[in-house]
């Protein structure tokens, strides 16, 4: 199993969480919220393969890190995964809504440039804005809304673009997710644990946590566990048979 979006340099043991995801054969997108933290973060990978280090630049850091974006651009030949990135509407973060579209727009636009690329989007509350971003960059690669929390109709236009969805087991806990995720087409959905950001019983998620998920998604769809797996694992490979 992988978890597609997992923010592995921001544990306190990095070192250990990569090293125990090695020990379960969990693969990870460890996703990143500055360019410049991009290289440290993908020692974390060396000597595993199954994680896959993106390169990102946070829309809550966008106003603060738009400095950035140059080396963003420089390495971005080194990956060919991209997160975390994308729009954030929350009232805290409106003051950077101009900032956080720039670097967005800049990012699809790289990322078409480069030939496409497998990549980590947020959403939370702009999701019709993210859409619009999307439609207008069709060449972008693989685009994989992380946590998607927007309403049916931006659902919809997230599945006719051709979007993928990675879902958590904090994304189920309320009736919203659960209908979002039932709504998704089963051949689009991918575990995620957002770890160290998420905790259940007080405990950070770390990146097995993900198919926590799979109870959740079976409830969705109302099929067995054991195919929801067979179902994400093939995801996987169809993901990762596009970079």
């Amino acid at each position: 199993m992988i978890d597609f979006h997992c923010h592995l340099d921001l544990y306190p043991n990095p070192v250990d969480i990569a090293e125990e995801a090695r020990r379960r054969n969990i693969g990870v997108l460890s996703v990143t919220t500055t360019p410049s933290a991009w290289r440290g973060t993908s020692n974390l990978a060396l000597g595993n393969p199954a994680i896959r280090t993106a390169l990102g630049l946070h829309p809550q850091l966008a106003s603060e890190r738009i400095h950035e974006m140059p080396l963003f651009k420089d390495l971005l030949p080194e990956t060919d995964f991209v997160g975390e990135v994308g729009l954030d509407g929350s009232p805290e973060n409106q003051g950077t809504r101009h900032d956080q579209q720039i670097v967005f727009r800049d990012i699809l636009r790289a990322c078409d440039q480069a030939g496409g690329r497998v990549i980590s989007v947020h959403s939370r509350n702009a999701a019709s804005a993210v859409m619009d971003q999307l439609e207008r960059h069709l060449r972008t690669g693989t685009a994989i809304l992380h946590w998607f929390s927007g309403n049916k109709t931006e659902l919809r236009r997230a599945i006719a673009r051709d979007c993928w969805f990675s879902v958590g087991p904090s994304m189920l806990v309320g009736a919203k997710g659960q209908s979002l995720v039932s709504a998704m087409p089963r051949n689009r959905v991918l575990l995620e644990s957002d770890g160290p950001f998420t905790a259940q019983k007080g405990r950070s998620l770390a990146p097995w946590d993900a198919a926590l998920a799979i109870d959740g998604i079976s409830r969705a769809w109302n099929i067995p566990p054991e195919e929801v797996v067979s179902l994400v694992q093939s995801n996987e490979r169809s993901v990762l048979r596009t970079i």
